[in-house]
C-alpha cells in the first residue's frame, strides 16, 4: 500500500482545512486508517481512526472540531478540521494498518503517506 497525503498548508486561527489520503493497493477497504500528527519536539500521537465499516475514534483534543471519513471506492481517507487552534500545527500523517491504535506501529502491516503540514498562525 502507497500513501500519499495532501492538503496541509497556513490557515488562521479559526479557520478550516481538509487533508485527504489516497491509497494505492488492494488492501485499503479492510484495513483501518488513521491520521497523526507530530508537532516540533514532540512524539507522534493519534489524531483520529476510522475503521473499515466506518467506526471513528478521535483524541480528547480535537473532538467536535476534526471529522475522519473514508470512501472505499476512492481508496481515499480524510480529515476535515475545523476551529483550527495553533496548538493543531504539526506536520499530519496518514496511516493504513489492520488496527490503529494510539501507539503509532511502525511494523511490515502498517504503511505511511509522507506527511503534510499545517500551520495555524495569524
Amino acid at each position: 500500500v502507497q500513501l500519499q497525503a495532501s492538503g496541509g498548508g497556513l490557515v488562521q486561527p479559526g479557520g478550516s482545512l481538509r487533508l485527504s489520503c489516497a491509497a494505492s493497493g488492494s488492501s485499503f477497504s479492510i484495513n483501518e486508517m488513521g491520521w497523526y500528527r507530530q508537532a516540533p519536539g514532540k512524539q507522534r500521537e493519534l489524531v483520529a481512526g476510522i475503521t473499515s465499516g466506518g467506526t471513528t475514534n478521535y483524541a480528547d483534543s480535537v473532538k467536535g472540531r476534526f471529522t475522519i471519513s473514508r470512501d472505499n471506492a476512492k481508496n481515499t481517507v480524510y480529515l476535515q478540521m475545523n476551529s483550527l487552534k495553533p496548538e493543531d500545527t504539526a506536520v499530519y500523517y496518514c496511516n493504513c494498518a489492520p488496527v490503529i491504535a494510539r501507539v503509532p506501529r511502525y511494523d511490515r502491516y502498517s504503511y505511511w503517506g509522507q506527511g503534510t503540514l499545517v500551520t495555524v498562525s495569524s
